[in-house]
């Protein structure tokens, strides 16, 4: 791993209509990250969180989709720094916010790779556009939106797309996935581990798939997506959208880990931890302890 690290925090809930994420970076660096990554010797650059403007007004929807506007300035901006970490060569650790975020974060990364792969470690596909979505939230459209898919304002933030090729993603986790974004993945291509094939193959052959299958796709770097939704909320009850039958905080570790071993991970964020939601901050707790996995952190 890169010990060159900058963290930066993307207090973002405009993807969304359920307040409290946007506190997720505070909640986050409460539990302790920067001190956590200083123990497994990295040299950080904290780059604080960035000014998300907010709506002056109740504007409803442009074309389906909801603060439209508002989130992509505020991605615009995310892609910016994180063009600039990526450039003096460190690795981007961005902490959210909504999933929106990740359109930034992708576009900022995506123009130093030629053929970068994704890791979108999430209960949701992500998958949808204005026309598909059911409820007009960005933050269920970020990977459409890398793979060029959605309204121009998103789809060509830093003046370029696609972010990323469909046949360079692998979906692990998935188990709420709706109808568009179910055709999407099969007209496109999309690795997808839904939950049902995580429990009958086990994490460790997941992961192990997973990562080989970027490999075969000859993938000259790896940006991690994690959604803390991926786990199950009786584990970690602070996420923006719980959904059932997740992944418990063991598995993640354990995939985390597999993730820091390939070596192959050279960038990643952590989205949707909301401590209105929470108990006791125990889901960044959980966000700071699988980063701690994913950069390193062993038992011996």
């Amino acid at each position: 791993m890169n010990k060159q690290l900058s963290i930066i925090g993307v207090p973002m809930d405009l993807g969304q209509n359920r307040r409290g994420v946007d506190m997720g970076p505070s909640a986050i660096r409460y539990a302790g990250v920067i001190e956590r990554l200083e123990q497994l010797k990295y040299q950080i650059e904290d780059l604080g969180d960035l000014v998300i403007s907010r709506p002056t007004e109740e504007k409803g929807k442009k074309d389906n989709l909801r603060n439209l506007d508002e989130v992509a300035e505020g991605n615009i901006t995310l892609a910016q720094e994180v063009d600039k970490i990526v450039e003096q060569g460190r690795f981007p650790l961005v902490l959210g916010g909504d999933h929106s975020i990740a359109m930034g974060t992708l576009a900022g990364i995506s123009k130093h790779y030629e053929n970068l792969g994704v890791i979108w470690y999430d209960a949701h596909a992500d998958l949808n556009s204005g026309e598909t979505s059911p409820s007009g939230n960005i933050h269920g459209m970020p990977l459409a939106v890398s793979l060029g898919i959605g309204h121009e304002k998103l789809t060509n933030i830093l003046d370029y797309q696609p972010k990323i090729k469909p046949e360079n993603i692998v979906i692990i986790g998935a188990r709420s996935v709706d109808e568009g974004e179910r055709e999407l993945i099969k007209e496109k291509g999309v690795k997808v581990y839904t939950m049902h094939e995580v429990d009958r193959l086990g994490m460790s052959e997941v992961m192990q798939e997973s990562l080989e299958y970027l490999e075969g796709r000859n993938v000259d770097g790896v940006h991690l997506s994690l959604d803390l939704d991926s786990l199950d909320p009786e584990e970690a009850p602070g996420v923006g959208t719980p959904v059932m039958g997740g992944f418990s905080y063991r598995e993640s570790h354990l995939a985390m880990e597999m993730l820091n071993e390939s070596e192959k991970i050279t960038s990643a964020e952590f989205v949707e931890v909301n401590p209105i939601l929470d108990e006791k901050n125990k889901t960044a707790s959980m966000a700071v302890g699988l980063m701690g996995s994913l950069l390193g952190e062993k038992l011996k």
